[in-house]
């Protein structure tokens, strides 16, 4: 029975160049072996079959192909590669952001099938991956299923989807869509002035990728940028493959970097298959996987990002893939490259294609590079239109979007609706479910599928909105943290992690205080504007209401994030205060991350008074040791959202130290520890007296605070000599001791005159 469909659907798939999906529910022992008669009666010895399980059972009854298993944890490693059927089982555990990686691997003319419980009952159980978003204090029967009731009612409808039955043994769906025969067309002819070798542009199967790897040529002269956008399966990979060997065969010296070697693997192939092409001599450093190719005169190699930052400025050009997937320093410490390209995935499972633009995009055009933007649209490994893709696009949102700008454009906090978002709601109703993942996506570095199923199924989580002639404008994904029992906070205590409970987790295990996780709060994990109607104010008023409605049932609200300056004054200007700034930087943004509180209770107040109390009292120790490298302007930043400030206990001596410090006669060397605690004063919470300039306090910050050696503080303020640094250190203590009241700095004043 299940060769009657597989076959017909299999052979649809290869004449129209599309993929197909088959979906075979029910007993688990049943869909494994139906899919394993299904994938047998359809591929050759020589097409390659991957199947995504928690065992390999599936694996092992196949023959006759190139196989591999892999276990979902390792789901990533079909990034960047091309597989003629994937098998995905779905039984033990529904990962979303496995389902994305996974679907993006199958080629044109190839089959994808979903392993599933019966359909009708799925969104009903209970996985693995619900087990993850039972977050304490609640447990796995809180779920919901709603991500999983969207899921099917997709199966259900969109074309191109086989479904089989395989407990009645009966055929649901064929998913036959007979398309009309396609025209093939034609791609374009290179550039009449094109200097790349013209077999570089023969190898391009769009016209996307002709006009990508001519923007390319720029990189034969140092002072370019480009950025490649596009969707999975554009064949960027293969245009900057291409670009980067026809660099090298012109003698330069190409360096290629991506999260792993694997995602660039596409890249190196295509520079081989140039370099045959014009019968280049090649030269590899291993058989397989070579991580340096010479060609020519010249050479394409491969190194990890954290590496190739060493290294950027000593090559001609480089290549980084997958930019998006990198932190945002990684990415701007390779603009020392004298001339360097991005390539980027615009809606893929990392959701990473925006978050590129949000936090990189706007330093790369500040810089003193001349930028070119591309972006392919055109699909490579499969016919466009391609059903599959358009199911995974709405299945897992990949491609939602804000509103239109014109739709929102007169947004102001007046007009705008404040709107309690239920997961049911959003479930019945897509446009709306649309703009508020879509306004996610577009304003955050990092927003994944799995995040659609957190936010339609975690019993801790909820939405709230702002929403203008009903589109929304600004959305607030909140978590409930807190109120945890008192074994979990032993547990916490004593170095276990307990999910879903970030800000409690990290004042009780690192800060090692056992009540934190008493109080019971709200984490704004995310907050999104419409780019349209920023700076009017609308994200402040959508967290003055989130605190109006959850104050009677809360002691804190929080936040945690990479902190900017902008970033923490926004949180600043909301009534947020920060108690700890953590000493590594954040995998994602690149960044420190900052938590920051508003208390709304007694308990609350209690939590932030000996936070902020301990805040201040290790801050100074911090930044002279791990945040000695820390932007000035972040520190400025954090210290002044600090809910207090520290006391000052200097001595006498230390007093006409400062004093003298103006006039040459006390010395930053003779007492450093009383510098650093004026400045820590004058830098914390609210000013007291003595303003200075931003560049004074920068300087405070990173000679008194991070105790950087002088050279490196006068060449980073750009101040003319060593010498006038001092001075400049001075003149501005002079100022901080001229507003204090103590005894011993009025004496001082005065015989200094």
């Amino acid at each position: 029975m299940i060769e009657d469909v597989v076959v017909p659907l299999r052979a649809e798939a290869r004449n129209a160049d599309e993929r197909r999906l088959l979906v075979v529910h029910g007993d688990p022992a049943r869909t494994r072996s139906t899919a394993a008669t299904a994938v047998e009666s359809v591929i050759a010895d020589d097409e390659t079959v991957t199947t995504v399980s928690p065992g390999d059972g599936l694996t092992s009854d196949l023959a006759g192909a190139s196989h591999e298993h892999l276990e979902p944890a390792h789901a990533d490693r079909l990034l960047g590669r091309t597989r003629d059927v994937v098998v995905l089982d779905c039984h033990e555990r529904c990962d979303p952001n496995a389902l994305g990686r996974v679907v993006g691997a199958v080629d044109g003319g190839g089959l994808f099938v979903l392993l599933a419980p019966p359909l009708d009952r799925w969104s009903d159980r209970r996985d693995a991956f619900d087990e993850s978003l039972a977050v304490p204090p609640f447990d796995r029967a809180d779920v919901s299923g709603h991500f999983r009731s969207r899921l099917v009612e997709t199966l259900r409808t969109h074309p191109g989807i086989a479904i089989v039955d395989a407990e009645a043994d009966r055929v649901e769906r064929d998913g036959l869509t007979h398309p009309a025969p396609r025209l093939d067309s034609d791609v374009p002819a290179p550039p009449d002035d094109h200097a790349f070798p013209s077999a570089a542009y023969d190898a391009c199967l769009t016209a996307d990728q002709v006009e990508c790897v001519s923007a390319l040529e720029a990189l034969r002269a140092a002072g370019n940028a480009v950025v490649i956008e596009a969707d999975r399966g554009r064949g960027k990979s293969s245009a900057a493959g291409l670009a980067a060997g026809s660099l090298a065969l012109a003698g330069q010296d190409v360096l290629v970097t991506a999260p792993q070697y694997r995602s660039a693997a596409e890249l190196f192939a295509r520079v081989e298959e140039l370099a045959t092409a014009v019968d280049a001599e090649v030269e590899r450093d291993r058989e397989a996987d070579p991580r340096a190719i010479g060609v020519g005169d010249g050479c394409v190699r491969f190194e990890p990002p954290t590496e190739a930052t060493t290294h950027a400025e000593d090559v001609d050009a480089l290549f980084v893939d997958e930019a998006a997937a990198l932190p945002v320093r990684v990415l701007e410490a390779l603009l020392a490259a004298p001339a360097v390209a991005f390539t980027t995935t615009v809606h893929g499972y990392e959701g990473a294609g925006r978050g590129f633009s949000v936090r990189f995009r706007d330093r790369l055009t500040d810089s003193a590079f001349d930028v070119t933007e591309r972006q392919l649209t055109e699909p490579i490994r499969y016919a466009a239109g391609d059903p599959v893709e358009v199911w995974a696009f709405r299945a897992l949102l990949l491609n939602a979007r804000p509103p239109a700008a014109q739709l929102v454009a007169g947004a102001t906090p007046e007009s705008a609706s404040y709107a309690r978002l239920e997961p049911a709601e959003l479930l019945a109703d897509e446009h709306l479910l649309r703009e508020v993942f879509g306004l996610l996506v577009a304003a955050h570095y990092r927003t994944e599928p799995a995040d659609l199923a957190r936010l339609l199924d975690a019993p801790n989580v909820s939405v709230r909105a702002l929403t203008h002639d009903g589109h929304v404008v600004s959305v607030a994904l909140l978590a409930r943290e807190g109120a945890l029992p008192p074994d979990l906070r032993a547990k916490m205590y004593e170095g276990s992690r307990v999910a879903g409970n970030m800000i409690p987790d990290v004042l009780t295990s690192q800060l090692r205080d056992e009540a934190a996780a008493v109080p019971v709060g709200q984490r704004v994990m995310r907050i999104a504007t419409h780019d349209a109607v920023r700076e009017r104010g609308l994200g402040s008023h959508l967290l003055a209401e989130i605190e109006s409605e959850f104050v009677p049932d809360v002691d804190w609200l929080g936040t945690s994030y990479g902190a900017t300056p902008a970033l923490v004054d926004f949180w600043a200007r909301n009534g947020y205060h920060t108690v700890h700034l953590s000493t590594s930087r954040n995998e994602r943004s690149g960044e420190h991350s900052a938590i920051m509180l508003t208390a709304t209770s007694d308990d609350g107040r209690a939590l932030l008074d000996r936070h902020t109390e301990w805040f201040l009292d290790r801050v100074g120790g911090m930044l002279s040791d791990p945040l000695a490298d820390l932007d000035p302007d972040v520190v400025r930043a954090v210290l002044r959202t600090v809910d207090g400030t520290p006391e000052l206990d200097l001595t006498a001596f230390e007093w006409r130290v400062l004093a003298g410090s103006p006039h040459g006669a006390g010395l930053y060397a003779t007492a450093p520890a009383a510098f650093a605690r004026l400045a820590l004063r004058h830098c914390s919470g609210p000013r007291d007296g003595g303003e200075l300039t931003a560049r004074q306090e920068r300087l405070l910050v990173m000679k008194a605070l991070q105790r950087r050696p002088w050279a490196a503080v006068t060449e980073r303020l750009d101040v003319d000599s060593q010498r006038e640094c001092m001075r400049t250190l001075g003149r501005a203590i002079g100022t901080l001791v001229a507003a204090s009241d103590e005894a011993v700095p009025r004496a001082e004043r005065d015989r200094f005159g």
